[in-house]
């Protein structure tokens, strides 16, 4: 057996930047390229390389296999987002087709088997697909949810056997709808974003415009393709732009993290690979003292270094430099982004090279109150998220929707031709945050983020939906979270804050903390300690609960979710552990 070799870097064909009217044209130019797709094991290992030449030859055959099972144009085929060949290759089916590719979560760590039946059934229930295709390993699962919803279940090698007699494909237009993409938050009452291909492939230009991909450039990714930026930055804007890519599963990330830096370090070129913050602190982490990076590592190629999907904790950013300098790892190469499904996938980037820029905000600023001249001022570090792609307008906006501005914070409004075609079937919600302009240049977004404008770039603070409101003042629950974790012994993601209502019925802000401690007393003064820290930070009493490791559930993306652990809180399905009074 002859040992694989990974697609190339670059190739004698000419790089075409998103420049198609759909997204089938940039499947066709993709595979006349010699690039493609290359899939490695947990341990960095590469199991198989995937030509984009040959994913399309696949995605034909399985487009003729939809084709004759009765699919076509607008039907919705729901496909359960492995990475891997089979995927990629059946969601370009779905494109050629005029079909609806909707991406669903593989099964996660929490919840277990019941509870990813339920979350499958509520997408296939909002998306209203022909049929879900899976990897046989979830065939229970899967199909469950499947009969459950009442319609087709069956798994890729099962429909990799269906007859695919050759038929005439339709013509794609830019209006057509190309994708439907849910969120990673979508639990209860998911809403399907529907894109359209102009509004992918423009938003696919702008992002490689931002981050000016070119020569030699490569990507390395272990983010999930159920989620925006997996999907889009990591899978399809690669076929659009031309770029070669290593896969790391994001299972297999969870388990060995510091393979994605062994992948990013055995690129020859320029590397390019995105994170939510809590990878670069899992990296950090990870890496003892005795250990000599250097000579494990070669990162001095790490071109950008995507920041997203969570707020940017410059501390924590700070923590991965200071573990990887020694190995190459250069600060500038931090390039911290916004956006959102909404917007098909940026809506902001930072001009390379510039790294992580941070403004000191008081918190009175960020909550919208007097200063209390009673109190120290407390600053919170605001990370810059740079500027806005090319033809996307940002906007801040206060209650009155009247425009803010520089450095005063407000509601984040955006519009421009990537931003999403609608909720499916979900007029109401579609209304309630596209908002036609009054200069008629088209609809406004309605992000849900709070944030403000200066000279140009973006700074995000919160999500308006999270935010904490006691007696009239309005608190940030990461500013919470952030204070507990200033204590010894506690990771990003152990600690969720939000309001619940007391026995008294006042709004009152609680924290759930993970708790590693065994020792009765010890975890008295743990939740005194927590209490203590919380009131010194925000002047509020809290109400403290300490639960067991790895119960905070996160979202399928692996970013906390506060308003899930919320939900399990008040249900009872999260039991705190019992402290004395």
């Amino acid at each position: 057996m002859t040992d694989l070799k990974p697609t190339p870097n670059d190739c004698p064909l000419p790089r075409r930047r998103s420049d198609f009217a759909t997204f089938n044209e940039a499947i066709d130019y993709a595979a006349r390229s010699e690039k493609g797709l290359n899939f490695h094991d947990m341990r960095g290992a590469l199991q198989r390389v995937y030509h984009y030449s040959e994913m399309r030859k696949d995605a034909l055959a399985d487009a003729h296999r939809l084709v004759a099972m009765g699919i076509g144009k607008d039907d919705r085929v729901a496909l359960v987002a492995e990475t891997g060949a089979e995927f990629a290759a059946l969601f370009c089916a779905c494109v050629y087709v005029g079909a609806w590719p909707v991406p669903l979560p593989l099964p996660t760590t929490f919840g277990g088997k019941e509870s990813y039946i339920d979350q499958l059934s509520v997408q296939l229930q909002s998306s209203d697909p022909k049929i879900l295709l899976y990897p046989a390993e979830i065939s229970e699962m899967a199909f469950a949810a499947a009969q459950r919803q009442g319609c087709e279940g069956m798994d890729w090698e099962t429909f990799s056997q269906q007859d695919a007699p050759e038929v005439a494909l339709p013509e794609a237009s830019p209006e057509d709808i190309c994708y439907l993409q849910y969120s990673s938050g979508s639990t209860r009452f998911p809403t399907g974003v529907a894109v359209t291909h102009k509004a992918l492939l423009h938003n696919l230009f702008g992002h490689a415009d931002s981050m000016d991909i070119g020569y030699n450039d490569r990507v390395v990714s272990w983010l999930p393709w159920y989620h925006d930026m997996g999907l889009v930055g990591c899978f399809l804007s690669l076929i659009a732009n031309q770029v070669s890519v290593d896969y790391l599963r994001t299972e297999h990330f969870a388990r060995r993290p510091l393979a994605w830096l062994d992948l990013v370090s055995r690129n020859e070129g320029s590397t390019l690979s995105y994170s939510p913050t809590f990878g670069y602190d899992i990296c950090a982490r990870r890496v003892s003292s005795q250990t000599n990076v250097a000579e494990r590592f070669d990162l001095s190629r790490w071109r950008l270094a995507g920041n997203g999907a969570d707020m940017i904790r410059p501390d924590v950013m700070q923590n991965f430099v200071n573990a990887f300098a020694d190995a190459g790892f250069k600060a500038s190469a931090f390039t911290p982004s916004y956006g959102l499904a909404e917007a098909t996938l940026a809506v902001t980037v930072m001009p390379p090279g510039e790294g992580i820029r941070v403004e000191l905000v008081e918190e009175e600023r960020l909550s919208g109150t007097r200063r209390d001249l009673s109190r120290p001022a407390r600053y919170r570090a605001i990370v810059n998220c740079g500027k806005p792609l090319q033809d996307m307008e940002v906007e801040i906006r206060g209650e009155n929707n009247a425009a803010k501005g520089d450095h005063q914070i407000g509601k984040v409004w955006c519009r421009g031709p990537s931003v999403m075609h609608s909720y499916f079937r979900n007029e109401e919600a579609t209304n309630e945050c596209l908002v036609p302009g009054d200069d008629g240049k088209g609809d406004w977004l309605d992000t849900g983020d709070m944030g403000y404008m200066a000279d140009g770039y973006l700074f995000i603070v919160g999500r308006a939906k999270d935010m904490i409101i006691i007696n009239g003042k309005n608190h940030w629950p990461q500013d919470i979270e952030w204070a507990v974790e200033q204590l010894a012994g506690f990771n990003h993601g152990d600690i969720a804050a939000f309001s619940i209502e007391t026995e008294n019925g006042e709004e009152a802000p609680a924290v759930l903390v993970h708790c590693r401690v065994s020792d009765p007393d010890e975890r008295v003064k743990l939740r005194d300690q927590i209490a203590d820290k919380v009131r010194s930070v925000t002047g509020m009493n809290c109400v403290v609960e300490l639960v067991p490791p790895r119960t905070l559930p996160r979202t399928s993306s692996g970013k906390l979710s506060r308003a899930k652990a919320k939900k399990l809180y008040l249900s009872g399905e999260i039991e705190p552990i019992e402290v004395a009074a």
